[in-house]
């Protein structure tokens, strides 16, 4: 069954004007005859409703997906007042459905909520439709880009100023996890110099290993910490040679994701999505400190740490919590300074801070934008629609430009401190984080759709061209 959606077309119709409206059930006059309004319900209701096609933007074709009902029950969408399917669709043996729809050109991007109502037994419940905005590639002459296939299952990257190197962490599937390296990479190349594999996990018989995810460096130290996610800790390696230097304990950081250092306070802070709060390990002697406990303020909702940003001059980290907050955190008392919300934000996961105009620059996935906003009071100042999935974000402070990793449009979009697209870059298969190197080059790691993607697991090294 294939709906193309359009203003006048009777059979399905989708129109933007009507993305907001709220569900309405109209029970009649009080008059009216009520007999058979409440019949046999459905205690045990599991239908779901999906998008197959991810992103989803204006004007694509996409196929809408049913499964979990029950054999023969018959299914209406409906987004407002509007109903999404000429007749009623009917699960089959199996209970599932499908329909082909074709969305408006000018369909408006955000998270819509389509009501599924269903009969025989009834049953409903309201699934998110979520169309991101097309956002297409441009002025991709103004960048030097050079890419390099690195390797498989590439997460982050970090840079050594005094050794000049590039520090890379892959890791590939789900636990037990049996394949993951810290890699040493020449920045002028691109190429591998060295590797080492983690440690495999004592006490256990399945080749899991303390995979590495998250990384930065300490040049003060001449170490690399890592996080290692499925463990819930983290580890120190040696610059020179990738050497282990400490490898701690797991259950010291709950899922670590993303870790920085502050040479000067010699402090590491990892966070710890899922719990509300922020890790500190001391960077001499690797001992754990106390935890910084972060409160979000908000209802059911507690503050969930995704990406670090840190300004060492000023001795402040941010931390960006999936609830679109950003905690302000003085990395002298290790004190929770304030928390700020950013409005616009839907499952916020990528943090920069820009020193010089005291801005901050939080990544959405779920919303497909970059918010700017005001360091010194939450004045949100530009929200910039920047592509799918836009899961991270960096700021380089030699083009003055910020940088967001769009993992589901496969892009990176470079916006200036003001807001203003600059330029849109291919960003290779999923790209997943950027670093930079205080020289104007710009390094983004992506992964793979696949063993064969030609496009899969490359690092690039974008330069500005002044």
């Amino acid at each position: 069954m294939n709906h193309r959606l359009r203003g006048l077309d009777r059979r399905l119709v989708l129109r933007p004007a009507q993305f907001a409206a709220a569900i309405v059930l109209a029970f009649g006059a009080a008059s009216a005859s009520a007999a058979g309004l409440f019949g046999q319900t459905d205690p045990d209701f599991q239908g779901q409703v999906q998008v197959r096609e991810s992103p989803v933007l204006p004007g694509q074709q996409v196929t809408v997906v049913g499964q979990s009902f029950k054999p023969g029950q018959q299914v209406t969408l409906r987004y407002g007042n509007t109903v999404l399917n000429a007749s009623p669709l009917v699960a089959d043996g199996e209970g599932g459905f499908q329909l082909s729809v074709v969305l408006p050109a000018d369909a408006q991007p955000g998270v819509h909520p389509v009501v599924i109502t269903a009969e025989n037994p009834v049953a409903a419940t309201v699934a998110p439709f979520k169309i991101s905005p097309d956002v297409p590639l441009a002025n991709q002459d103004k960048f030097r880009v050079s890419a390099q296939q690195l390797a498989p299952g590439l997460y982050q990257s970090a840079y050594s100023p005094k050794h000049d190197q590039l520090y890379v962490t892959t890791a590939i599937g789900r636990p037990p996890v049996r394949e993951s390296r810290l890699l040493k990479v020449d920045p002028a190349t691109l190429k591998i110099e060295a590797s080492v594999a983690p440690a495999a996990v004592a006490g256990r018989d399945d080749g899991h290993v303390y995979a590495v995810y998250g990384v930065d460096v300490d040049d003060t130290r001449d170490t690399v910490w890592v996080t290692n996610t499925r463990d819930n800790t983290v580890a120190v390696y040696r610059q020179d040679d990738l050497s282990l230097v400490r490898q701690l304990e797991p259950g010291l950081a709950g899922h670590a994701r993303d870790v920085v250092v502050d040479e000067r306070r010699a402090k590491a802070y990892v966070s710890t999505p899922g719990q509300a709060q922020v890790s500190v390990f001391d960077a001499v002697s690797f001992e754990p400190r106390p935890v910084i406990e972060i409160e979000s303020g908000l209802r059911r909702q507690p503050f969930n740490p995704m990406s670090l940003a840190l300004d060492e001059e000023s001795g402040k980290l941010f931390v960006v919590s999936a609830t679109g907050q950003v905690a302000v955190i003085d990395t002298a008392t290790d004190a929770v300074e304030k928390v700020l919300a950013v409005p616009g934000a839907r499952s916020a996961s990528g943090v920069a801070y820009d020193a010089k105009t005291g801005r901050l620059f939080v990544a959405s996935q779920g919303a497909d934008n970059l918010v700017i906003l005001d360091a010194a009071n939450g004045e949100v100042l530009k929200t910039v629609a920047t592509g799918a999935g836009a899961l991270n974000v960096v700021f380089d402070p030699v083009s003055r430009l910020a940088y967001v990793s769009n993992r589901g449009a496969n892009t990176v979009t470079v916006v200036d401190p003001d807001g203003t697209i600059v330029a849109v870059l291919e960003g290779g298969s999923l790209p997943n984080h950027a670093s930079v190197d205080g020289k104007g080059n710009v390094y983004v790691v992506n992964k793979a759709r696949g063993q064969d993607d030609p496009e899969g697991n490359k690092i690039r090294r974008l330069h500005y061209r002044r």
